[in-house]
C-alpha cells in the first residue's frame, strides 16, 4: 500500500524547510531569487524553449494558451453548424448559450495539460500547426467532459454555485433540462473525436479512453445518499476506489494518455506514469474535500456541500477512523442533513479531531511521496510532465 493510503503522522521540522528542500530537488522555483540552475537544468530549460516554436511561422508558443482558447471558438462553431440533427435557430441559440456558460469558464488546467504533456513528449521537435491543433482538440474534449461532469454533478448534489456563477440548472430557464444538456456535452466529445481522429491508427484506443470515464461518477453516486446506516461503511479503500475513477482518471491520467497517443506512444509502456498520476489525483481530491469544508466560498468559487450531500470525502473517512464512540454518534446523526445546525455539529467534530492539522500532515507526506516517485523516473519527459502537474496542485487554495 502506498504512503498516500497509510495513516498520517507528524512529519516534524519546519514546513518551509520541507517545501524548500523538496522544491529544490524538483526544481520547481519560479522566482528570480532562486538558486542558480544546474547545467543539466539549463539544458532542459533550453530544450523547452526550443520546443516552443512553430516551424511555419517562427512564433514563440509561449502564447499557446491563447491558441488553445481560439481553438474553442472553432470547435464550438463546428458543433453548432452540424446539420445532422436539423437544429432550429432557437435550438442553436440555446446550444451556444449552454456551451459558452459551462465549458470555457474554468482554469482550463485539464485541457492545457494535454498541450503541456504533448510538447514535453516531443522532446524539442518542431510541432506542425495541424498537430498542435489536434492536441487542442483533445484538450478541449477533456474540458467538455469536465463541463458534462459538473453540470450533472451539480444537479445530483443540488449545488448552488459553480465557477463563481449560478449552477446551470439553477437558472430559471434551465431547471432539469440541464440533464439533457449534460448528456449533449458528452455527445459532443464523441463527435469531435470521430471527426478528427477516425483515420488515425489510435482511434480505437482514444475512443476507449473516453468510454471508461463514467465509472467513477457511478461509484460516487451509489456510495452517496445511503443514509445513516451506510456512513460507517465509509473507509479509505472505498474512497480511493471512487477517486481513482472519478477524479484521478480523467483529471490527471486522461490528459497525459491523450498526449501519449497523439505522440505515437503505446499506453501499455507507461503504466508507472499512470500509477503516479492516479496517486496525484487522490492527493488532489483530498485537497478538494478539505477546501469544500474549510475554504472561503468566494475563494473557491462555490459553496461546499459535501457534508449535506453525504459524500464519501477524505474528511469523513478520517473522522470515522479517529473518532470515539460519542463523536461517531454525532456524525451518524448529523452527516448528510441539509440543515445548518447539523452541518455545524459535523464541522465542530472535525475541529475537535484536529482534521485541519491531520490534513496538513497528510499533504506533507503525499507531496514527499510524489517527489520521490518522480525522481525515480528515468525518462526526462515523464519527469517533466509529472513535475508540471505537481507544481499546479501543491498547496493550492482553490
Amino acid at each position: 500500500m502506498s504512503e498516500l493510503t497509510t495513516e498520517t503522522a507528524a512529519c516534524g521540522g519546519d514546513q518551509r524547510g520541507l517545501d524548500g528542500e523538496l522544491e529544490e530537488k524538483l526544481l520547481l522555483h519560479d522566482d528570480g531569487g532562486a538558486a542558480p540552475p544546474s547545467a543539466e537544468y539549463s539544458a532542459v530549460a533550453a530544450m523547452q524553449q526550443k520546443r516552443c516554436r512553430f516551424p511555419d511561422q517562427g512564433a514563440d508558443v509561449g502564447d499557446y494558451h491563447e491558441r488553445f482558447v481560439r481553438a474553442y471558438d472553432r470547435l464550438r462553431d463546428e458543433l453548432l453548424a452540424d446539420d445532422s440533427c436539423e437544429l432550429t435557430d432557437e435550438a442553436r441559440r440555446w446550444l451556444a448559450q449552454m456551451i459558452d456558460y459551462n465549458v470555457p469558464g474554468g482554469k482550463l488546467n485539464r485541457g492545457l495539460s494535454v498541450i503541456d504533456s504533448y510538447l514535453l513528449l516531443k522532446q524539442g521537435s518542431e510541432v506542425p500547426e495541424d498537430e498542435f491543433f489536434l492536441a487542442c482538440v483533445l484538450g478541449w474534449c477533456v474540458e467538455w467532459f469536465q463541463a458534462c461532469a459538473l453540470v450533472l454533478d451539480d444537479i445530483t448534489d443540488g449545488s448552488h454555485t459553480r465557477r463563481d456563477q449560478l449552477c446551470w440548472f439553477r437558472r430559471p430557464e434551465v431547471g432539469l433540462r440541464g440533464i439533457n444538456d449534460g448528456i449533449l456535452l458528452k455527445c459532443h466529445i464523441a463527435r469531435l473525436i470521430k471527426k478528427y481522429f477516425r483515420e488515425k491508427t489510435y482511434y480505437i484506443d482514444i475512443s476507449e479512453l473516453w468510454n471508461e470515464t463514467s465509472l467513477g461518477q457511478m461509484l460516487d453516486l451509489i456510495s452517496t445518499h445511503n443514509g445513516v446506516d451506510e456512513l460507517a461503511r465509509y473507509n479509505i479503500e472505498g474512497y480511493r476506489r471512487i477517486v481513482k475513477y472519478k477524479t484521478s482518471y480523467y483529471s490527471f491520467y486522461l490528459p497525459v494518455a491523450c498526449a501519449l497517443l497523439l505522440s505515437g506512444a503505446k499506453l501499455e509502456n507507461f503504466t508507472e506514469l499512470r500509477d503516479i498520476l492516479i496517486e496525484m489525483g487522490i492527493y488532489f481530491q483530498a485537497q478538494d474535500d478539505y477546501l469544500d469544508c474549510f475554504a472561503d466560498p468566494n475563494t473557491i468559487g462555490k459553496i461546499g456541500t459535501d457534508i449535506e450531500d453525504h459524500k464519501c470525502s477524505w474528511l469523513i473517512v478520517q473522522a470515522l477512523g479517529h473518532a470515539n464512540i460519542n463523536q461517531i454518534e454525532v456524525l451518524l446523526k448529523n452527516y448528510g442533513k441539509k440543515d445548518s445546525t447539523s452541518v455545524s455539529k459535523v464541522k465542530s467534530t472535525y475541529s475537535t479531531l484536529d482534521l485541519k492539522d491531520m490534513f496538513s500532515e497528510f499533504e506533507d507526506r503525499a507531496y514527499k511521496h510524489l517527489v520521490t516517485s518522480i525522481q525515480a523516473q528515468h525518462d526526462r519527459a515523464v519527469q517533466e510532465i509529472l513535475k508540471s502537474f505537481l507544481k499546479k496542485i501543491h498547496r493550492r487554495k482553490k
